[in-house]
């Protein structure tokens, strides 16, 4: 219902039953005036009647309206009923005409045009005059504005509705859930932390890399910045070797690709050492039988092991292997010391007394420096030789030693109280092995069981020495004396004796080296016969240590008459 409708049935409710026929024209002309404010309000509400007066006054005022409602024609033109074409068109009984205008999409230009359309408005609802009022105060919301007339024919033939385009309002967001927002805001932060880590982590993956990729390079440019156009392989070890490890194994493997052989200089059980040059300098090579490869492997682990550099130790350069599908050959590198091995050394000179406390004193120091246990970051484990002999051990140009051999090493680390022994078939000369080991009584569990075997090959060798140590003969001043080069046990075992052959003389018949008399002429003989005999004692706990016999023989130069405890 309309307004106007609205209102003239609170005016009959409130007047009483009324003549339908007097009352029509009364009715719609107060209809056409506004409103005044004091009808609308609260206190001029009708009384409530009964159902029956309600029915009886409706249908008298309908057929009141009815009875005075003009039939009007109408300009026709897109709504037109029946699609009749002569542009006109009749209400019915209570209607009115009306003009609308609608933003339409032209398909040709792509833009919203008005598109105008002119017709008869339905008496429902009070002839329509409620959309036309909606259409003219928001047509921007609708996209479509009426305008309607019932004054006279044809009367919405001339009218111009106003024309907005349509417009598309934005709704409101929605008000945030405060706990979802916290939990966006939680999530969002994970995520900037975790992904700020990410790229951190990669920054300094990626510098490190680049620094590692630079080292080599490095290194290898540092080889020539020298007069001569290269750097000396004993400086480039000192200056690449912060930590005692050995050199980079990029530089080892370049400096193992440019070694040139020269000559084979010895042979032995498990390889052949060749003197070859690297830069012309000469280095030695020494080259692993294929059987041998786990010699080959154990032997670099054990010289490339933090801080095993050491004065008295064999000077270590490169490891590598090279090989095609058909042959393949390990190579070790290493300093080269033209005066060969002790055992040939002896078999060539004689000593001095001098000469002898030297090769001793760094004999016992470079055994020492093995079977010590250097703790701290980086630290060195314990390691025992297991193979000491004048074969494996090399004269420097200053009359030192310098212990060689390490591929049947072991090494003990006492924070996690482990001993690794090499997986290796190998064994040690028999010549040289401990009572304990020929008699197979050696705990592998207890690491001070290797060492003191170590000290037993020590005291042989220092007997070997000591050998070819002159002496003044009594009576005659300026007559020297020794005894020819031997090996230990020559005169009562075989050149290569078996296990059983040293097991019966070491071990069922107890025989040691023996001492000669004129020893006791010599003051370094004398320590170094007292020494000797303590190393080679039966029970391994009775043997001095390395440190011990390296710290008896730096007191020899003040006192003479030391005593060995």
């Amino acid at each position: 219902m309309s307004v106007c409708e609205c209102f003239v049935l609170l005016l009959l409710f409130s007047g009483g039953i009324l003549a339908a026929s007097d009352q029509v024209d009364e009715l719609l002309a107060a209809a056409e005036r506004p409103l005044s404010p004091p009808l609308a309000s609260a206190e001029h509400q009708p009384p409530a009647h009964d159902a029956g007066n309600n029915h009886t006054q409706e249908a008298s005022l309908a057929a009141a309206i009815g009875s005075t409602a003009r039939v009007l024609t109408c300009y026709c033109e897109g709504h037109c009923p029946g699609n009749v074409q002569n542009g006109t068109c009749e209400t019915r009984p209570g209607g009115s005409c009306f003009v609308s205008v609608e933003a339409v999409l032209d398909e040709e230009t792509k833009q919203l045009v008005p598109e105008y359309s002119h017709g008869c408005m339905s008496p429902e609802q009070g002839g329509g005059l409620l959309q036309c009022k909606v259409g003219t105060v928001s047509p921007q919301l609708h996209g479509k504005s009426i305008v309607c007339c019932d004054n006279e024919d044809l009367c919405n033939q001339d009218l111009q509705p106003p024309y907005s385009p349509r417009t598309t309002t934005t709704p409101e967001p929605p008000l945030a859930d405060p706990n979802s927002m916290h939990l966006f805001a939680l999530t969002l932060s994970v995520c900037l932390c975790v992904g700020g880590l990410v790229v951190l982590l990669g920054a300094f993956f990626w510098v490190y890399r680049r620094r590692e990729k630079r080292k080599p390079a490095y290194l290898m440019n540092s080889l020539y910045n020298t007069t001569n156009g290269h750097m000396p392989i004993a400086d480039l070890v000192e200056q690449t070797s912060g930590s005692g490890s050995g050199l980079p194994l990029l530089v080892q493997r370049t400096i193992a690709k440019q070694i040139q052989m020269v000559h084979s200089v010895g042979k032995g059980r498990y390889g052949e050492v060749w003197l070859a040059k690297w830069r012309d300098e000469k280095v030695a090579v020494k080259i692993f039988f294929t059987t041998e490869e786990s010699s080959w492997f154990r032997e670099t682990e054990i010289y490339q092991t933090v801080l095993m550099r050491n004065e008295n130790i064999l000077g270590f350069i490169a490891a590598d292997i090279k090989g095609t599908g058909s042959w393949t050959q390990m190579l070790l590198i290493t300093d080269y010391h033209e005066l060969g091995s002790l055992h040939d050394y002896l078999q060539k000179r004689v000593l001095n007394p001098h000469m002898l406390k030297t090769l001793a004193h760094s004999l016992a120091s470079g055994v020492a420096h093995l079977h010590t246990e250097i703790f701290g970051t980086p630290g060195k484990p314990s390691i025992a030789h297991r193979d000491i002999k004048s074969k494996n051990i090399l004269v420097k140009r200053n009359g030192q030693c310098a212990i060689a051999d390490f591929g049947l090493a072991v090494k003990y680390t006492s924070e996690s109280d482990t001993i690794q022994i090499a997986n290796n078939s190998r064994v040690g000369t028999r010549r040289y092995m401990a009572p304990e080991v020929l008699s197979e009584t050696l705990d592998l569990n207890l690491f001070e069981g290797f060492k003191m075997a170590d000290m037993y090959s020590v005291g042989l060798v220092f007997w070997e020495m000591a050998r070819r140590c002159i002496t003044t003969v009594r009576g005659a001043k300026n007559t020297t004396t020794c005894e020819d080069y031997a090996l230990p046990y020559q005169d009562v075992v075989p050149s290569d004796p078996s296990f059983e052959d040293m097991y019966a003389v070491v071990c069922v018949k107890g025989v040691r080296p023996p001492i000669p008399q004129r020893w006791q002429d010599e003051d370094i003989l004398v320590v170094l016969s007292k020494i000797m005999q303590e190393c080679w004692h039966p029970s391994p706990a009775v043997r001095l240590t390395a440190l011990r016999v390296k710290k008896t023989l730096v007191k020899l130069e003040t006192d003479c008459t030391i005593k060995i405890v």
